[in-house]
Formats: structure tokens, C-alpha cells, sequence
């Protein structure tokens, strides 16, 4: 049980694919690896545990307490924290949750990956203003990422020599090793048909040039610690939507769930499933905007989710909740009626940023207190009326205005919940 975290001055440095690179290859070769994300990330996980074949959880340092974060990354062999944005990347207004802060509360070292494509000679200041910033985060190596050439390799190493850092990989610029995205970030694992290919020559590209031995033995203890659940069941057997265009579910809120005795039932509402037969419906985020003309034709799961409503709660969660809506309308101005259940519009036919960590209180509804919670999403509100569920904050405490809606038994918002609050 030893970890390492890979860092990086900013996003776009492809932190994301050296980690998938170095999962694969210890994984062909046998070396019991696993992934965990930092940040509220919902898409990387999921590349991650195709790279190793196991499960990979979100550590989130704003809004878990260390012990939850402890629990979550106990576990045999090597973990590899991907880090999220920069190294010291947080919430306002002092950088709350950047991965720094699992490095400093956990002491594992940092593995820088830089992108060396515009630069020689700097990478060498940059680096050491990395090293030196905060003395409770180690810097232990470099991976110098889009490097040009043997040329440049050399005048890059050469200027880092004096810094006594290992450079523990110089991987050469590839477009081969580019991973599509879109407005909520990388396109899904699911929907890339090559990707065990794109994995497997990401690890062979590592491969040539990883010192393999050096970084392995960086690696720091991790703590041993138990996983306390943190959050209950709302009901003893759980429906819960699962498809492309509901995939947005942390692992560890389901583990709580079926640590504490509950039954879920997963079910597509894109392969027009019904919905089973549970007191808890919930439907996550995800991408329904792509799918909105299916959704709105699922018959059966439409007519089994309304019929749901007379007798279990249901609860959906950001992408969940704009289909419970009334109506979306989707990117080119098409709109789709969805469930009717919530007096809600939506549209994406102009996107909005909404993004930033949130404290939520409920007024009622299937979450009982007060909750850590995050907000992602370019839906724009044409029409909200009825109670609201939650009471918000912002990450500095400012108040905001109430989300989602709660009439009856069914609830929504565009509120992530990730834990309860420390």
C-alpha cells in the first residue's frame, strides 16, 4: 500500500494521459496499480479503471474530511492520484482542495508532468518555484510531456540537472495521444471504441522512456485506515439510472448505500428499461442533452418513472433533474418534452457556465442535513417555479440563491452532492 500523486503546473499538461500510460503499463506487467482522481471529476475515473482494471475513487480534499479521503485510498498496491488544473489549484479564496493538500496530509510525493513544447532552458525556474512553494509538498520527480526531439530532450534535462530531480520520463509529442473532449471534459471511456488500443500505445510510448525503477521507489506508505460510511441509504432497495446519458454517480455515495444494508438496481433509461421496483429512484447527471430525443421516445421508462411517483421518492441529480423537467431543449434549439414530474425548462441552446463547490442544506427531501456538494453544468433555466430543496452556499461562504425544486415525493436540482459536511 504506497502511493504517488501526478501533478501539474496547470491543466492541458496531459496529467491525464501519462497516468493512464503508467496504469496500463504496470498493469501488463503484472504490478498491482490503481488510479484515484482529485477534484469532483466524474469522466476520469472511469479511463482510469479501464487502464487497470480497478476501481478508481474521486479523493476530494474541499469536500471530504481525511478520514473519508484515508478510507477511500486504502487498498493493495501502488495508487496513482491524478491531480485536477494545477498543482495548487483549489477553491476560493485559499486554494482549498487542490490536490497539494491530499500530497501534504497523506506525505506522498509529487511527480510533476510538464509540458516542455514551448520551452528549453525555463523549465528549469519553473520547476524549482514548483519544488520550493510549499514545504509540506514534496516534488520528487518530473515527467517532461510533448518534448519535440532528442535535441530537445537533452537541452531540457540539461537545464533540470542542476535541480537533482530525477526526470523520470521524456515522452515525445504524439497527436495520437490526444484524448477528445467536450463541454464537461473528456469524452467518455464508454463511447471510445479504440481505446484499449489508445491505452496500450500510450504505455508503449511510456514504456521507452520511463525510469521505471526510480519512480517506483519514490512511492510513500499510505494510511491504514477502515471506511466509516458517511451517507445513508434513503431507502432499503434503490433504482438507480445507468447509461451514457447517466453516468455521473460517485462510487463511494453506492458503496455508503450498500454498506449500510441497501439493494441497488441499476437500469438504462436509453435502452428504454422500466424502472424497477425500489423506494429510492435516483437519476444522476450526465449527458441527457445528447440523448434528449431517446429519452423523451423511452416509453416505458418514462411511463414506469411517473407511475414510480405514487409510491417511491425519486431524486434527480443535475442531468437527472433536467429530466424530470417538463422540457430540455437541446444545443441546435429542438425541444424534447421530458417526465412532466418537476415545473422545469431547460435549455442548451445558449450555455451558461455554472461551476464551483457548494455547501447545501435540505430543506427536504431524501438528504437530511447539511452537504458538501459541487455544480457543473451549461443548462440555462427558462422556467423553475415550486418549493426549492436546497439552502446554498458558494466555497467562501456567500450565500446564493436556492436550488432545484421538491413537489411530492420527487426532487431535483443541479447540485452534486459529494459528502456530508466534516
Amino acid at each position: 500500500m504506497r502511493g504517488i500523486v501526478l501533478a501539474a503546473p496547470a491543466s492541458g499538461a496531459g496529467k491525464t494521459t501519462v497516468t493512464l500510460a503508467l496504469l496500463r503499463l504496470l498493469h501488463r506487467q503484472g504490478i498491482v496499480v490503481r488510479g484515484a482522481k482529485s477534484g469532483p471529476d466524474y469522466i476520469d475515473p472511469a479511463f482510469h479503471a479501464a487502464a487497470c482494471d480497478a476501481p478508481c475513487p474521486n479523493l476530494d480534499a474541499w469536500a471530504m474530511a481525511p478520514s473519508r479521503l484515508a478510507g477511500l485510498m486504502r487498498g493493495e498496491g501502488l495508487l496513482v492520484v491524478e491531480g485536477a488544473m494545477g498543482l495548487f489549484d483549489g477553491a476560493p479564496p485559499d486554494g482549498r482542495g487542490a490536490v497539494a493538500d491530499i500530497a501534504r496530509l497523506f506525505g506522498l510525493p509529487v511527480i510533476l508532468v510538464v509540458d516542455a513544447g514551448r520551452m528549453a532552458g525555463s523549465v528549469a525556474p519553473m520547476v524549482t518555484g514548483f519544488a520550493g512553494y510549499d514545504p509540506g509538498v514534496r516534488v520528487s520527480g518530473v515527467i517532461l510531456n510533448n518534448v519535440g526531439s532528442p535535441r530537445h530532450e537533452a537541452m531540457l534535462r540539461r537545464a533540470l540537472a542542476p535541480l537533482k530531480l530525477p526526470v523520470l520520463a521524456a515522452l515525445r509529442r504524439d497527436k495520437g495521444l490526444s484524448l477528445g473532449s467536450r463541454h464537461l471534459g473528456l469524452v467518455q471511456a464508454a463511447e471510445r471504441p479504440d481505446l484499449e488500443a489508445f491505452l496500450d500505445r500510450a504505455a508503449d510510448a511510456l514504456e521507452q522512456t520511463l525510469d521505471e525503477e526510480t519512480l517506483l521507489s519514490l512511492a510513500a506508505p499510505l494510511p491504514q485506515a477502515g471506511l466509516t460510511p458517511r451517507l445513508s441509504p434513503p431507502a432499503q432497495v434503490i433504482a438507480v439510472a445507468r447509461d451514457a446519458a447517466f453516468s455521473f454517480t460517485y462510487p463511494h455515495l453506492l458503496a455508503d448505500w450498500r454498506a449500510a444494508g441497501a439493494e441497488i438496481r441499476e437500469f438504462s433509461p436509453l435502452a428504454d428499461d422500466p424502472v424497477p421496483e425500489a423506494g429510492f429512484v435516483y437519476l444522476p447527471g450526465g449527458y441527457p442533452e445528447l440523448h434528449a430525443g431517446r429519452l423523451s421516445a423511452a416509453s416505458r421508462f418514462m411511463t414506469s418513472l411517473r407511475t414510480a411517483a405514487r409510491d417511491a421518492e425519486i431524486y434527480g441529480e443535475c442531468g437527472g433533474y433536467m429530466v424530470l423537467g417538463d422540457s430540455l431543449c437541446d444545443a441546435d434549439g429542438r425541444v424534447h418534452p421530458m417526465a412532466g414530474l418537476l415545473p422545469l425548462e431547460t435549455s442548451f441552446a445558449e450555455r451558461r457556465l455554472h461551476l464551483g463547490y457548494r455547501r447545501v442544506k435540505a430543506f427536504c427531501g431524501p438528504f437530511h442535513g447539511s452537504f458538501a456538494a459541487h455544480e457543473f453544468h451549461y443548462a440555462t433555466t427558462l422556467r423553475r417555479e415550486g418549493a426549492p430543496l436546497f439552502e446554498v452556499e458558494d466555497a467562501e461562504g456567500n450565500r446564493m440563491p436556492d436550488s432545484g425544486i421538491s413537489k411530492g415525493r420527487v426532487h431535483g436540482s443541479f447540485v452534486h452532492v459529494i459528502d456530508r459536511c466534516a
